[in-house]
């Protein structure tokens, strides 16, 4: 494999207790919330892997899931099992993504794949760690980190990342729908009517929406 090959694991060991539990499967227009993301990965054409905890609820996924230790309920522990996975496969990096971030893009996770170094997401001046790349060679700081359970935040901080704010992620698609989450049954209502206008708005408008613009070489315009 080539020297930036990166996957992409799609963390969901959460309980979604927010959201009545069984995040990864809570219907969202007719299909497993996880879906959305996997959909986004497998478009990008990475190679994707779930992490999730023996007691996750979650859609078929047969061969494609690896489970993080049932304890300690840190989202860390998840992040270690997919570098951990990704150090056996070979991998030089893992792009980090929620399971519960339906409208992320296709070629954000492409250019997240083919940076070199850590990498990261910011909205509005906050961070968004479930939105990021870490190498490889970072497993060992972030085992330290969960065992000091430091937050998700401050331990992706802590590798000074490359970090794309708004303006940057512009360039891949609407910056609150890239970093939007659900985390609430309203947060899964207001997706639905994201949803629904996407398949209202004429195929020029989507296309713009998707992120296509960028600059050649992958950078953001």
């Amino acid at each position: 494999m080539s020297g930036q090959w990166a996957i992409v694991a799609v963390l969901a060991g959460g309980r979604g207790s927010r959201l009545g539990g069984g995040k990864a499967v809570a219907a969202l227009a007719g299909r497993a919330l996880i879906s959305y993301p996997l959909s986004a990965a497998r478009d990008a054409g990475l190679e994707t892997v779930v992490i999730a905890k023996p007691s996750s609820r979650l859609p078929s996924l047969a061969g494609r899931v690896r489970y993080e230790p049932e304890l300690p309920e840190h989202p860390l522990c998840g992040v270690v099992r997919a570098l951990e996975y990704a150090r056996d496969r070979g991998a030089t990096a893992v792009v980090l993504l929620a399971c519960d971030m339906p409208f992320v893009t296709a070629e954000l996770l492409r250019w997240l794949a083919g940076h070199d170094g850590a990498a990261t997401v910011e909205l509005h001046g906050r961070a968004q760690p479930a939105l990021s790349r870490v190498p490889a060679r970072e497993l060992p700081e972030l085992r330290g980190a969960l065992s000091e359970r430091r937050s998700f935040s401050a331990a992706i901080a802590a590798l000074a990342p490359r970090v794309l704010d708004e303006t940057e992620l512009s360039a891949f698609g609407a910056p609150e729908e890239l970093c939007f989450n659900v985390n609430r049954t309203e947060d899964l209502e207001r997706a639905e009517l994201l949803l629904a206008g996407r398949a209202r708005e004429p195929q020029g408008e989507l296309v713009g929406r998707s992120g296509r613009q960028t600059r050649a070489g992958g950078d953001p315009a």
